[in-house]
């Protein structure tokens, strides 16, 4: 009187079962394994699963040209700021991080704080600024 629920399997036939991956067979047949849909996939409907993925796939890859080309032309044209790159000095956990002369720019490392120092005009390091 007991009820067995069924199962369902994939016999591997060129590798060991270990040795599948997530992806290595169609995720319809997955969603079956894993009983997430009742009936199993055809042969037609994976076909046509792939083939959309494929055009989605393109369809993408299109548009992130398109909107490259698009960001190009705005930067060229000026009608919006580029990216800054922002350069890191140092870490943030560093208690002291290799500056030996004193700078204008405040500086905060870890727990530290170091005010910006004036600097007479024409000192070489405002002069690099």
């Amino acid at each position: 009187g007991q009820i067995i629920p069924e199962r369902r399997f994939v016999e591997a036939i060129n590798r060991q079962a270990y040795q599948y991956e997530m992806g290595d067979f169609p995720t319809e047949w997955e969603a079956w394994i894993r009983k997430k849909r009742q009936d199993p996939p055809t042969i037609e409907e994976i076909l046509k699963n792939e083939n959309y993925r494929q055009e989605m796939e393109q369809k993408i890859k299109d548009v992130y040209e398109k909107d490259k080309l698009l960001q190009a032309k705005e930067y060229k044209e000026g009608l919006v700021a580029e990216p800054v790159h922002t350069h890191i000095k140092g870490h943030a956990s560093a208690p002291y991080y290799g500056k030996k002369e004193p700078s204008q720019d405040p500086t905060s490392t870890a727990n530290t704080f170091q005010p910006g120092s004036w600097m007479p005009p024409g000192s070489g390091s405002s002069q690099s600024k």
